[in-house]
């Protein structure tokens, strides 16, 4: 059964690429790394009822499991060429694999990104993807080159999947739909991470929400952010059916957007905004790098203060 479920994956999930020399059926996949590339690898689990809710469809899980990772390498300027799915299932369901698979090949064929091997394996229902890009050799995007006097900026519109969330509590989710599909199935910004190559100091996808990845900037790069939450993108969905508070409070630290944010020099900060509005999502200027340590609000008069969430923590 173990290897039937493997080929109904191979079969929904099958790229060619001219670089994977061995494939799903060995030990181990065969690669070859392109003379003059580096490459970058990045994992993350997704487990049902932390990740994504109980009930939430296969295609969708499918979908967002490879969506996470594709994030981060978007956030490293890197291009996806290969992944490897470790899937664990109560039990064998053809008819889920076949929906996971079908949302995984979704997102992955525009990408020419090639499943090339994983695992399956019985127990409550967990996916793990890792995946692997290229970059250019001394390129990629890292989180520790903010500097002081730097504008931090973000990309689409953050707070959504957060409100997506919410809104499955409600016994009518038709008026949230636009919002729980920006859960379901988030837009991972490889374009915009490519884009950024050469200009962006730092960046970082938001994916335990925007106050607490910010913070690994500060940490990694030495210095601190202000940020005006007035200039927060938020959608006008989520502004629609959510009292101010509560937007605010989404876009800051509720997590699951997978947008990017960054900082760039100021003097150009008005070119990457026309630059990722040409790849459409679109970037929004929300504060700026200073002197100091950790991600502080500044209002309209001036005044400072501390964010009283931060985001997501798996341990707290």
């Amino acid at each position: 059964m173990e290897f039937d479920l493997i080929e109904r994956i191979r079969r929904h999930t099958d790229v060619h690429r001219d670089d994977v020399v061995t494939g799903i059926g060995d030990d181990a996949a065969v690669v070859s790394i392109p003379a003059g590339r580096e490459l970058a690898i990045a994992v993350d689990t997704l487990v049902e009822g932390i990740h994504f809710p109980v009930g939430t469809a296969a295609a969708d899980i499918g979908w967002k499991a490879l969506a996470v990772n594709l994030s981060d390498l978007a956030a490293m300027a890197a291009t996806p060429a290969w992944a490897l799915l470790a899937l664990t299932l109560p039990t064998p369901d053809e008819a889920f694999i076949d929906g996971l698979a079908r949302g995984f090949a979704e997102l992955a064929t525009p990408f020419r990104l090639a499943l090339i091997g994983g695992d399956t394996t019985r127990g409550p229902l967990t996916v793990s993807v890792t995946v692997h890009g290229f970059t250019t050799p001394g390129q990629a995007l890292l989180r520790s080159g903010a500097r002081v006097g730097d504008v931090v900026m973000v990309t689409g519109t953050l707070g959504d999947a957060a409100a997506g969330l919410r809104c499955l509590a409600e016994a009518d989710t038709t008026p949230y739909a636009s919002l729980i599909d920006r859960l379901n199935r988030p837009t991972p910004r490889v374009a915009a991470g490519q884009a950024l190559r050469g200009i962006a100091t730092a960046c970082i996808d938001v994916s335990d929400g925007l106050v607490a990845d910010l913070g690994h900037i500060c940490k990694q790069s030495g210095v601190g952010v202000e940020i005006d939450p007035a200039l927060l993108p938020r959608s006008s969905a989520m502004l629609t059916h959510f009292h101010d508070a509560d937007a605010l409070d989404f876009a800051l630290a509720g997590g699951d957007d997978y947008e990017l944010c960054f900082t760039v020099p100021a003097d150009r900060a008005s070119e990457v905004a026309a630059d990722l509005s040409r790849v459409g999502c679109g970037a929004t200027r929300i504060g700026r790098v200073v002197e100091g340590a950790g991600v502080h609000l500044v209002d309209g008069t001036g005044q400072v203060r501390t964010p009283d969430r931060a985001g997501w923590n798996h341990f707290a």
